[in-house]
């Protein structure tokens, strides 16, 4: 396993995340499994949000913790995102925040979270409240690190304007298809569809201010239609996944992935399965570096342009 900073921390994070938002529905028993095979795997960061499964995934996975007790918490990262209400509104408020953590650690039965996301942009958000929040969170030892979920630079920049502690990563949607995060920085200047700048910039300002980028739907079709893996609208892109994974002796799972963690930005891939066999294909990614030319052969197979 590839590990990275998370941010501007000196916290070591493993490439793959083991995304826990497919967990509801698992029992004891199959989530320590899980957990045991991204271990071994060396994928010891977990992402959950109080929205999955409307919390029983924290639940789930708090349940296998107090099971097994050689699941140590200090061999973990545990990462948590609020403030989505799920068909209501988003609530960044102080009291907001402060009561949702309090709820993901008594769902997942911890006493702190590694890292805390806001769950998506609040147009009400008062900064100042989120300030109030991080401040008393950090001093009362129930987080360490705070980051964002889908925000834009500006978003981010307004935060930080009030809030002290560094925001250390952001969780943007990104697959071969979905690249519009490298797209718009390349055809610039152009009328072109992936010309577009739909999220202000947000890879090259990840960058500049040592924010990981966390990518979700790593292999999702765009308007999250389904996985391009194996999709015949996707046939050109599949031959070349093919072609990769027979040289690479792998799967064309795992050359996607590649694909993304060799960007030069250092994302994470949070791997959002609950199959045990497949963290452990998708952790194996993080031993393969495609080349330049197999990064842009994939990138356009992907039906991206070269201006």
């Amino acid at each position: 396993m590839k590990y990275i900073n998370l941010g501007s921390t000196e916290l070591k994070v493993p490439a793959v995340v083991a995304g826990c938002m497919r967990h509801a529905n698992k029992t004891t028993d199959e989530m320590v499994s899980f957990i045991h095979s991204a271990l071994e795997c060396g994928v010891n960061f977990f992402d959950h949000a109080d929205i999955y499964g409307g919390g029983k995934s924290e639940e789930v996975f708090g349940a296998a913790l107090k099971a097994d007790k050689s699941l140590k918490r200090e061999d973990m990262i545990i990462q948590s995102k609020c403030s989505i209400i799920s068909g209501v509104m988003y609530n960044q408020s102080r009291e907001h925040i402060l009561t949702s953590v309090d709820g993901i650690l008594a769902r997942l039965g911890i006493d702190y979270l590694d890292v805390l996301l806001l769950h998506r942009p609040d147009p009400l958000v008062e900064p100042e409240e989120v300030a109030e929040a991080f401040d008393i969170l950090e001093s009362s030892g129930k987080v360490k690190y705070f980051g964002v979920s889908n925000h834009k630079p500006m978003q981010i920049e307004l935060l930080k304007k009030f809030v002290k502690q560094p925001l250390v990563a952001n969780q943007l949607q990104f697959s071969l298809p979905v690249s519009n995060m490298v797209a718009n920085g390349m055809e610039v200047n152009m009328t072109s569809a992936g010309s577009s700048d739909r999220d202000g910039s947000v890879l090259d300002y990840s960058r500049l201010n040592d924010m990981t980028i966390q990518a979700w739907s790593p292999f999702q079709k765009p308007e999250w239609k389904g996985c391009f893996i194996g999709d015949e609208e996707y046939s050109e892109l599949n031959k070349v996944l093919d072609e990769l994974a027979e040289k690479y002796n792998t799967t064309p799972t795992a050359v996607s992935t590649a694909w993304i963690l060799r960007h030069p930005a250092k994302m994470q891939v949070i791997a959002g399965t609950a199959s045990d066999a497949r963290i452990k294909e998708i952790a194996s990614a993080a031993d393969i570096t495609l080349t330049r030319e197999e990064w842009y052969r994939l990138y356009l197979a992907a039906g991206h342009i070269l201006p």
